[in-house]
């Protein structure tokens, strides 16, 4: 039985990216070598960057690989000249990459305050490029893009959107986004490939230079492997099924709710990813929490997992106005394809008996 409940984390390698990198170990030649074996890995490159962009319906061009979404975040917004406004839940990779961002709050659901950010939008000057998530990586919260793209729209502002969390889980619609950012083992494929997928021609500088690769946006050997991996993930999407895995997050949440009166869900009002649940346990740490599953075989995560492994205080909780009392006492768990209900009752179990241990001392 797979233990494994951290997909907002990442996604297990599926077989389909597994395969196509084991095949892809007995290519030789570099994409950029003008020789038959480089323009052998440049044509499997450019039929992945095909494939890629044919899911997204975008032009093959409009895709710019990178090492991950971090890399694709940076790339918009250090590259982008002018004024940057995010939300004040966004991944640090958008929080911390520029220091003169301008952060819009959101509600106490965790949804983004459009009012305030039509005002922020009211007082532009020059450029503006709005980063808003398409769905938050800590409490799953659905953000709503398309109201997002026409307070833009009206004030001639560019979007980005990190989309990490949001592909293949719930239907996107990309009519106004004009750059987003995806990251190939949150979808299943391997860790440090992604894309910054680049649907208008903005005139963003490029932060790594000196081969001119991608377009001259991202110069650098390219990751090989990785897009083989990356493109096979993204094919492998199709096959699915996410509403089973909400059946599995809801029947976990029924559960608890049924047989501890005490057990908190933080962000349930709102629109969630469907395998997303935060759940707050009065009087014991969340990293008490965690070691506690781990020592029970079952991975879970106390928030971010993209800080070095480190527990702190969540940004995105505390902009929610959740208490820190409270905050410090919850994990996220986040399901997958390959989740089942003897997990989930396992699960159930395993927090009962870590609760009741707590109220026994």
């Amino acid at each position: 039985m797979s233990l494994y409940l951290d997909y907002n984390a990442t996604a297990p390698l599926c077989e389909q990216a597994k395969k196509v990198m084991i095949e892809g170990m007995d290519w030789s030649g570099n994409a950029s070598s003008v020789h038959h074996f480089g323009r052998q890995v440049r044509q499997k490159i450019e039929e992945a960057r095909q494939n890629i962009g044919d899911f997204f319906q975008v032009k093959a061009g409009d895709v710019i690989f990178t090492s991950g979404a971090t890399e694709a975040n940076h790339l918009s917004l250090c590259g982008f000249e002018g004024r940057v406004i995010v939300s004040a839940i966004e991944h640090d990779s958008i929080d911390q990459a520029r220091p003169d961002r301008e952060v819009c709050p959101v509600g106490p659901k965790g949804t983004i305050d459009l009012n305030a950010l039509e005002v922020l939008l009211q007082s532009q000057e020059g450029p503006v490029l709005v980063s808003i998530m398409a769905a938050n990586n800590e409490t799953g919260t659905i953000q709503p893009i398309k109201e997002v793209v026409a307070l833009a729209r009206k004030y001639n502002a560019f979007v980005h959107c990190d989309a990490v969390q949001a592909i293949g889980r719930i239907p996107l619609l990309w009519n106004g986004i004009d750059l987003f950012s995806v990251s190939a083992h949150k979808l299943g494929g391997p860790q440090g490939v992604g894309a910054l997928i680049m649907r208008t021609d903005m005139p963003l500088k490029a932060q790594l230079r000196g081969g001119g690769q991608e377009r001259s946006f991202r110069s650098g050997t390219e990751n090989f492997l990785g897009i083989l991996g990356f493109a096979a993930a993204v094919m492998a999407i199709k096959e699915q099924n996410w509403n089973f895995v909400k059946t599995l997050r809801d029947r976990l949440e029924s559960q608890l709710k049924d047989q501890c009166s005490d057990v908190i869900f933080l962000g349930h009002e709102a629109p969630r990813l469907p395998n997303t649940a935060v759940i707050a346990m009065k009087g014991v740490k969340s990293a008490t929490q965690v070691m506690n599953f781990d020592l029970a075989g079952i991975a879970i995560s106390a928030g971010s997992a993209c800080s070095s492994g480190k527990v702190k205080r969540s940004r995105v909780l505390a902009a929610m106005g959740i208490a820190e009392e409270l905050a410090a006492c919850s994990v996220r768990v986040s399901l997958g394809p390959t989740s089942s209900e003897e997990l989930i009752d396992r699960f159930v179990d395993v927090w009962l008996n870590i609760y009741e241990r707590a109220q026994a001392k």
